[in-house]
């Protein structure tokens, strides 16, 4: 238990760094990042610091504040990427605040457009992000376990186990576990 804890922290300060490293490369001040992502500049500035771990919801701004996908938002810059990604390999992110996973099964890379996630989303837990990462971003989604219950600009699709959606992304979406067993979903962006 140490070590996952150990783990999480170490990865939490290294998301604080990708963070700051970002914002900086574009010459933004938190309040321009704050206007831009709608998160207050006190948060910002408290997740830069790694004082505080960001939730999925907070991610999904600052990704759409920069104009990338949650994935590459979090994922290091690395530009030899192996075609074999070992599960061992695969970088797991949980939200603070739900308890969600998210597990980068084929991580991002700029020689690669798509991008192949596994999801755990808890019972009754529910995830808003409020603007795209990038308008018009390709999602496949693939329900293997739970129901959930997923609103893509006001329109709501019940997903129980076996079903797929897919769309494409231009305004706010909603992810909602609904029942008394986690959503457990597999996810492709493009």
């Amino acid at each position: 238990m140490e070590q996952e804890a150990l783990t999480r922290e170490v990865a939490d300060l290294r998301l604080a760094e990708r963070l700051r490293n970002l914002r900086q490369a574009r010459r933004w001040s938190l309040d321009e990042l704050s206007a831009l992502s709608g998160v207050s500049r006190a948060s910002l500035s408290r997740i830069e610091n790694g004082d505080v771990s960001p939730t999925a919801s907070v991610l999904g701004r600052l990704a759409g504040a920069h104009g990338l996908t949650f994935s590459r938002l979090i994922a290091e810059l690395e530009s030899d990427v192996p075609a074999l990604v070992a599960r061992a390999d695969q970088r797991e992110w949980v939200d603070p605040a739900t308890g969600f996973r998210r597990r980068s099964v084929s991580p991002p890379s700029p020689d690669f457009d798509c991008e192949l996630l596994q999801c755990e989303l808890p019972a009754g837990a529910l995830i808003d992000y409020p603007l795209p990462p990038r308008p018009g971003l390709e999602h496949h989604l693939y329900l293997q376990e739970g129901a959930l219950e997923l609103t893509i600009d006001r329109s709501v699709h019940r997903l129980s186990a076996g079903d797929c959606v897919r769309y494409k992304l231009f305004g706010a979406s909603r992810f909602r576990a609904v029942g008394r067993r986690p959503a457990r979903y597999v996810l492709a962006l493009r």
